[in-house]
């Protein structure tokens, strides 16, 4: 990826009967991504490092990144169309002594569960940071 990169803060996270909002900053604006109200729980629940009977799907990756001996480098927001996002997944798996990096397209909200409950950097990209609309926190 060749253009600038904002970092992105996690500000909150919040639940309402439908659904699931993040409110993630830079130091320009805040923005909010929506999505299902089953991701802000799992999330929360991950977060709080509640038992589970069985791995969730975010487990799974995890679980196959760490098996292949891949590191999950960073989050990109790469986009916004209309209410939208796009999203990329940065991970880098060594073999031998070649190392490959690979970019993923993802949904923010499974590539934020990543990075929440992994602590990798989000960042966005100018493109999007443009055309998002800003909101209070």
């Amino acid at each position: 990826m060749t253009q600038a990169l904002h970092p992105i803060t996690f500000n909150k996270i919040m639940l309402s009967g439908n659904y699931t909002m993040f409110l993630l900053g830079t130091e320009e604006k805040n923005f909010a991504i929506y999505t299902e109200k089953k991701v802000g729980e799992n999330i929360q629940n991950q977060l709080a490092q509640t038992p589970k009977k069985r791995p969730l799907t975010h487990d799974l990756i995890q679980n196959i990144f760490k098996g292949l001996d891949v590191r999950v480098l960073q989050v990109v927001i790469t986009d916004v169309e209309d209410t939208v996002y796009f999203a990329k997944l940065f991970i880098e798996q060594t073999i031998g002594e070649q190392k490959t990096i690979v970019d993923i397209d993802a949904r923010p909200s499974d590539a934020l569960t990543i990075a929440l409950t992994s602590d990798i950097p989000i960042y966005c990209t100018q493109e999007m940071l443009s055309k998002v609309v800003s909101v209070d926190h």
